[in-house]
């Protein structure tokens, strides 16, 4: 919630959406293509409008300050080793 807060507050202070301050921190990361998944047409309109959005380096050390990582669940980050079987896979 803390760094939800800090969205806030960002977007207050650039006077935009919080997705909006989501999206430039992707674009400040180097992320070319976010998914936004956009279901209504004013999703869009919001996305586009992150372009004008440019958040400092300040501002992504701000958001990032209390990030703590944490370990992927769930997921494979290489493909196994051949003959392994996988628990999820049908045969």
């Amino acid at each position: 919630m803390q760094i939800v807060t800090r969205v806030h507050e960002l977007a207050e202070k650039y006077n935009c959406k919080m997705s909006q301050i989501a999206i430039a921190w992707q674009w400040a990361k180097g992320i070319a293509s976010p998914i936004i998944g956009a279901t209504k047409a004013f999703y869009l309109d919001d996305a586009v409008g992150a372009l004008d959005v440019k958040l400092t380096e300040s501002d992504v050390a701000y958001l990032e300050e209390l990030y703590v990582p944490h370990p992927v669940v769930g997921a494979i980050n290489h493909n196994p080793e051949q003959g392994t079987v996988l628990l999820d896979e049908k045969k």
